[in-house]
């Protein structure tokens, strides 16, 4: 399977190097200010939201599976969703990629759908990450708010957030009742965690058309 790595920042040499720990061929490499696209059988786009919006006309026009992992575009979900589905494109998209973090989400949904029933709980999400990540709140505290809240969770959760030194991500969703607290935590140590999963999601979108989360892919790869 080749692949084209779409930015090149940390993330995207992060997954060149695991790429070919795995004995992955990487047909390109493309960063700011473009190049040429050569041919491969899924791309890895870890670029911005911006870079987003110019890169998917081209996966759509070559049919090229893609693994998204860039963050801050979900006002444009909707419309890019629709477009895979008429060109029959195979995209994975995730605000994490980490296959860590996706299994936390489950254990935070059935954690959603208990305290449910608890009317006297309320919820929150704190996440913390380095000084230089530039979306607050998280994709990935986002996800974790939608999916409680998809899960049936009705009443609000509040969402905080913290910039600072080089913290690599830290994920708590917490219940607070008259009596106790209840916390789930996710820390991640590095980012190769991220990395090997966007490399195990192209593997799996490779020949696959439809709109996926890491979910999909764990769920395929059981």
């Amino acid at each position: 399977m080749k692949l084209l790595l779409v930015g090149y920042g940390k993330m995207g040499r992060l997954v060149d190097e695991l790429a070919g720990e795995q004995e992955l061929d990487v047909a390109g490499r493309i960063d700011v200010g473009g190049g040429d696209w050569p041919q491969a059988d899924v791309a890895i786009d870890f670029t911005t939201a911006e870079a987003l919006a110019a890169n998917f006309p081209r996966y759509l026009e070559r049919r090229l599976p893609v693994v998204i992992g860039t963050t801050g575009w979900g006002a444009q979900a909707a419309a890019y969703r629709a477009d895979a589905e008429r060109a029959g494109l195979g995209v994975v998209a995730s605000a994490n990629f980490s296959i860590g973090v996706n299994i936390f989400e489950m254990l935070v949904v059935e954690a959603a759908k208990l305290m449910q029933a608890q009317a006297a709980y309320g919820a929150w999400i704190y996440e913390q990450h380095h000084a230089a990540k530039r979306d607050a709140p998280s994709g990935t505290g986002l996800l974790l708010r939608d999916a409680m809240v998809a899960a049936g969770f009705s009443r609000g959760i509040d969402v905080a957030s913290t910039r600072a030194g080089f913290i690599p991500g830290t994920h708590t969703v917490g219940f607070d009742g008259p009596s106790d607290t209840i916390e789930l935590t996710h820390a991640a140590r590095d980012r190769r965690g991220f990395a090997s999963g966007a490399l195990l999601a192209a593997r799996w979108v490779a020949g696959r058309s439809g709109w996926y989360s890491m979910r999909d892919v764990l769920a395929g790869t059981r």
